[in-house]
């Protein structure tokens, strides 16, 4: 029976990535193996999207390197209302609303962070606060002013700007699980935005994706974080017009 399966040459290529390559054939389908691999990668996708949010966990994990944080939701209520309703999740609901403004500082931040559920809430809880402890000596260092850190449930990537700009914010950076893949189940996305305020567009915002150890690495990412946050800061702007060049040597020094 083994002789009607087609080997893929490319099999060996398999041991350098978690991607679904080479999977090989059998007939006209998969083999047995990959199709009940492929049911596994299906369920865990799924399962990332509607495991519960642990926001007191973030809370703590939080607290232990240091930084303190508060917990907003948006309008959407639940997790049914956030997946069928995606303007929902980009707003604040009233009582979110009421506390962003009540701590408000008196003289604008340089940064404010947003650690959000989005569509992996199994991505945060492995991977945010690790970015976040590689990102923030950095941030020390360059004497950025950084409001306390935003938990955020039932959240769209949109929901930072609300954030941001309540915070008086000139720049948000959102922390958030992405989408989930067939072999990426945990992907941690960060959006960074600069003047934040409701109605930005995804054109103006850097995006950098894919954190995680199998992915971009929690150092990678900050050094990317703080490329493109110093250079948002200097340049008053992001999105399009904002390129990730932090792997150019000089460029980095000087942002």
């Amino acid at each position: 029976m083994s002789d009607l399966i087609e080997k893929n040459p490319w099999a060996d290529l398999r041991r350098f990535t978690s991607a679904r390559i080479a999977l090989g054939r059998a007939g006209n389908s998969l083999p047995t193996d990959e199709l009940l691999r492929f049911g596994v990668a299906h369920a865990q996708a799924r399962d990332a999207v509607h495991q519960p949010f642990e926001a007191a966990r973030v809370a703590a994990d939080l607290l232990a390197i240091g930084r303190d944080s508060m917990l907003v939701h948006s309008a959407a209520p639940d997790r049914a209302h956030y997946l069928r309703r995606p303007d929902l999740g980009r707003r604040l609901d009233e009582s979110s609303r009421a506390v962003l403004s009540a701590v408000r500082a008196e003289a604008p931040q340089h940064l404010a962070i947003v650690i959000a559920d989005g569509l992996s809430a199994r991505a945060v809880h492995d991977h945010a606060v690790p970015l976040l402890t590689s990102l923030l000596a950095a941030l020390a260092t360059d004497n950025w002013r950084v409001t306390p850190i935003v938990i955020a449930q039932q959240s769209r990537v949109a929901l930072g700007d609300e954030i941001g700009e309540r915070l008086g914010a000139e720049i948000v950076a959102v922390l958030i699980g992405e989408r989930p893949g067939l072999s990426s189940p945990d992907s941690l996305g960060v959006y960074v935005t600069y003047a934040p305020q409701v109605g930005r567009t995804d054109a103006e915002r850097n995006c950098i994706s894919n954190v995680r150890p199998q992915g971009l690495s929690y150092q990678q990412a900050a050094r990317r974080m703080l490329f493109l946050l110093n250079a948002a800061r200097r340049l008053r702007l992001t999105g399009v017009q904002l390129k990730d060049d932090s792997d150019v040597p000089s460029l980095t020094r000087e942002a």
